[in-house]
């Protein structure tokens, strides 16, 4: 049955007005008539309430036997409207504007290769296979599949965002379109010496955010940025980090890989590895390059199954497959062992099985010239060391990890970065052996070739407690404890005072801290002095002096005095005794300069402890003093936190003054006045009576209260009380008083004949 012309007439008519395609162009250059603008409302108005019939005036002048027809043709029409938002139609043509029969010569809608039925989507046409929608049966019309924008992301507000994101990142792309864009320079990196072109970026489908990788062994830089707040996934924004990379599937066959043939066996025989051995740990060999070089092929595998490839040539070059998982050499050899040995290469990984050890692992990547001086990067970011964290449920059964890398400085620094992250408790090392007098083996393989296995074995037999900082064994001290037992270094039972009745109370030892404390005047700097005047000349010492009570001239007054024996003025203090003279003057002065070291703070700015310590840190390195005077400590800059009482603080600053004396093996003399004595009746003190903390007693080595008699009817008046209160070490003394006499003129202490009292 032939299809009334009346109908197809319409038909062509109804899709021409409706369902024109959109023109840009067009549309822009439409007249802008108020007729226009009333069309282009009542077409998109038409358009989104999908009401098509009510176009069905246009077919009126149809025969009455088209309309079954069109009714099935407007049918689909509707259901196609249902499914697709059309685009209204442009303003160029007039909606009521009678157009062309179809089949007239003017016309080109029935060219070849032009669809009958135009786009019925606002997007862009699709490249995919059309679909067909059957009408009547007598025409089959091709609607193209609705498809998502196939427009790049190469402008506006999004892209503008990301390039400033990028750019804060120190990443410059031209191209934001979305999709993977690689063979980029990093920026981090700057692609190595080589200026490898390895760094690739992600842009997602929305050109929101974008997210990168360097693929070089040695950057590994990832990131990320996050989504644009008002974008439409900004519930879900790429936080900073890594993306794990797919790694590829591999097998021996697509890696062409073939046995060993006989030439590389015998070289595995020079270095002392069976073929028993390469063919239980699958060594194989690989033809590579134009020329067909022969390398070596080490498996990488897990559970037997090929997962990486690392190839060894003639120059003893190594590389490995790109993009296959880092693992451990050997990895299956270590399931469910306790003891683990992490070698440093796979030919050291067979050496240990030849001699006996096949719990033995070797690293993948080899070992970094220096240890890091950064704190441990998160797992994620860990890309240097992958592999531990690819094989963390293999290592963490183990009770014993020994480190037995190689002996160089890199080696060690492997050893030092592996311990960082499994745990130094658990940590062992080895030292190899010596292969001849000038030298050590440098790793197993060499100490299999030049010694045999069973070094090897003795080797692993004698590793050591991998070094934990803090924690110590006895006989890392036996030196300095048999050096005390023979008494071979001097000061094992400290320094004498000078002064007979003192020296079975109190003696000098280096590295302890002595607190001297006494009611004002009573004579503590002045005894303090005098004992180092009795410490330089028997022993030696030099010291350093932060005495902030005294001037410079008058504290080197009363030293000279002490050293010459004579007053420094004639003065009516010198009770007529005979003046320094010049010489002794000059020689006075050049003692001064040679055994003294003062510490002092030019400015108006109280010092604090830290500040004084670190200078006599700097006069123990550089004079070799023995001994720090401190004088007093309250002089000293004491701010503290809000939070942060005064017992607290004095008993951190003690820490620290110990701490020093220990380090330093130096002798350290604290002063600290008692607290104000309402009802202090001319007996001495007690040490829990020093303003500040009971700590200055609880943290001292020694306590000393000097005491000097103020009344004439109790005794003698220049007669001074060295009263010793505590003794930590029983080997310098103990607890008891001592009295001495004081010279007025001179400032000297001397025995007296009363003996100490216990």
């Amino acid at each position: 049955t032939l299809v009334p012309s009346g109908f197809l007439s319409s038909l062509f008519s109804l899709l021409s007005a409706v369902r024109r395609p959109w023109n840009p162009v067009e549309e822009k250059e439409a007249p802008t008539n108020y007729q226009a603008k009333k069309d282009k409302r009542e077409m998109r108005r038409l358009a989104h309430s999908n009401r098509y019939k009510k176009l069905a005036f246009l077919s009126s002048s149809s025969s009455s036997s088209s309309s079954s027809a069109s009714t099935v043709a407007f049918s689909a029409i509707s259901r196609m409207g249902s499914k697709f938002s059309p685009k209204p139609a442009t303003a160029s043509v007039p909606l009521f504007q009678p157009l062309p029969s179809p089949f007239s010569s003017s016309t080109n809608l029935c060219r070849a290769g032009k669809r009958l039925l135009p786009v019925l989507c606002s997007k862009p046409t699709s490249r995919n296979n059309s679909r067909s929608l059957y009408t009547n049966g007598h025409a089959t019309l091709p609607i193209p599949k609705p498809v998502s924008a196939d427009l790049a992301v190469g402008g506006g507000w999004k892209s503008d965002a990301l390039r400033h994101q990028l750019a804060e990142c120190g990443i410059e792309v031209d191209d934001l379109s979305p999709g993977q864009h690689s063979g980029l320079l990093c920026p981090k990196c700057q692609g190595g010496d080589s200026g490898e072109k390895s760094f690739s970026i992600l842009i997602n489908a929305e050109g929101a955010r974008a997210s990168w990788i360097c693929h070089r062994a040695k950057c590994g830089w990832t990131g990320g940025t996050k989504q644009h707040a008002t974008s439409s996934t900004s519930r879900n924004p790429v936080q900073q980090g890594t993306r794990k990379k797919q790694t590829r599937e591999i097998t021996e066959e697509s890696l062409q890989l073939e046995p060993l043939c006989s030439e590389l066996v015998g070289y595995f025989k020079e270095r002392d590895i069976s073929r028993e051995t390469l063919v239980r740990n699958r060594v194989m060999q690989k033809a590579y390059g134009n020329q067909l070089q022969i390398v070596i092929a080490f498996t990488y595998r897990r559970n037997g199954r090929l997962v990486s490839c690392k190839y060894r040539d003639i120059h003893k070059k190594f590389w490995q497959e790109k993009d296959t998982e880092k693992i451990f050499y050997g990895l299956d050899d270590i399931k469910g062992a306790d003891d683990i040995i992490i070698v440093e290469g796979e030919m050291d990984k067979l050496a240990m099985e030849e001699a006996g050890f096949r719990n033995c692992v070797s690293v993948p990547d080899g070992a970094p010239p220096l240890v890091s001086s950064k704190d441990l990067p998160p797992e994620s970011q860990d890309t240097k060391y992958q592999y531990l964290w690819n094989c963390k449920d293999y290592l963490k059964q183990a009770s014993r990890i020994i480190l037995a890398t190689d002996g160089d400085p890199p080696g060690q620094a492997l050893a030092e970065e592996l311990a960082r992250r499994l745990g130094r408790e658990r940590c062992w090392r080895v030292k190899w052996p010596r292969k001849n007098e000038d030298s050590y083996c440098k790793d197993a393989n060499e100490v299999l070739m030049y010694l045999g296995p069973q070094a090897v074995k003795d080797a692993i037999d004698d590793a050591e407690l991998y070094p934990i900082k803090g924690l110590f064994l006895f006989r890392d001290f036996f030196d300095e404890i048999d050096s005390y037992y023979h008494q071979t270094q001097g000061y094992h039972f400290g320094v004498s005072t000078g002064w007979r009745s003192l020296d079975g109370l109190y003696s000098v030892l280096p590295g302890e801290l002595t607190i001297v404390s006494g009611v004002p005047n009573s004579g503590k700097s002045e005894w303090i002095d005098a004992l180092l005047c009795n410490l330089n000349k028997s022993a030696d010492w030099k010291f350093a002096l932060c005495s902030m009570e005294n001037k410079v001239r008058d504290h080197a007054r009363k030293l000279m005095e002490k050293y010459v024996r004579k007053p420094f003025f004639d003065a009516p203090y010198g009770e007529s005794a005979e003046r320094i003279d010049v010489m002794e003057y000059e020689r006075g002065k050049q003692w001064l300069n040679d055994t003294f070291y003062l510490i002092r703070c030019e400015d108006d700015a109280l010092p604090n402890i830290r500040w004084v310590l670190s200078l006599a840190k700097a006069a123990v390195l550089r004079y070799g003093v023995r001994g720090l005077v401190i004088d007093p400590y309250n002089e000293l800059d004491h701010q503290r936190p809000p939070n942060m009482t005064e017992t607290e603080y004095v008993s951190q600053m003690l820490t620290l003054v110990k701490r020093f004396a220990q380090h330093h093996s130096c002798h350290v003399w604290f002063v600290a006045h008692p607290r104000q004595l309402h009802n202090w009746i001319g007996g001495p003190p007690n040490m829990y009576d020093i303003s500040g903390s009971a700590h200055f007693i609880n943290k001292c080595d020694n306590g000393i209260i000097i005491h000097r008699n103020r009344n004439p009817e109790a005794g003698d008046i220049d007669q001074v009380q060295i009263c010793v209160r505590k003794v930590r070490n029983k080997v310098v003394g103990t607890i008891g008083d001592a009295y001495l006499s004081y010279n007025r003129v001179t400032g000297e202490f001397r025995d007296t004949e009363t003996h100490h009292r216990k």
